[in-house]
């Protein structure tokens, strides 16, 4: 389980009998090619990816910006989502790479499973 949903399942299991829950993904809309997104995400840089390409749109077909590797520092912008399925993407900034890189990682690809953060 990711740590996005595991900090929600405490307080979802609290409100599910008493409120109905609703549940969009529009607030996480896939990222078509040659889309960027603000730093929403406050959490501590991470050196997490090991060879993760950073491309341009939260889809494999996006154009290939740089690569993270382990040893970089990689600031989390927020995240989205491909459609209604479980497969999330992490906007994040590269300050190892020069010049800095934006792009979008597939969170599979993080070893902390990326931004918690919606774009």
């Amino acid at each position: 389980m990711k740590r996005r949903f595991a900090a929600i399942v405490p307080a979802v299991a609290a409100v599910a009998f008493a409120l109905p829950l609703t549940l969009s993904t529009s607030a996480v809309a896939a990222a078509p090619c040659g889309t960027t997104a603000t730093d929403k995400d406050n959490s501590a840089w991470n050196n997490t990816a090991n060879g993760a390409n950073q491309r341009s749109g939260s889809y494999t077909s996006c154009a290939i910006l740089g690569i993270a590797y382990s040893s970089h520092n990689l600031d989390y912008h927020c995240y989205t989502r491909i459609g209604s399925s479980t497969e999330t993407w992490t906007y994040l900034r590269n300050d190892s790479a020069s010049p800095d890189t934006y792009g979008w990682v597939r969170d599979d690809l993080l070893s902390d499973g990326g931004s918690l953060d919606p774009c």
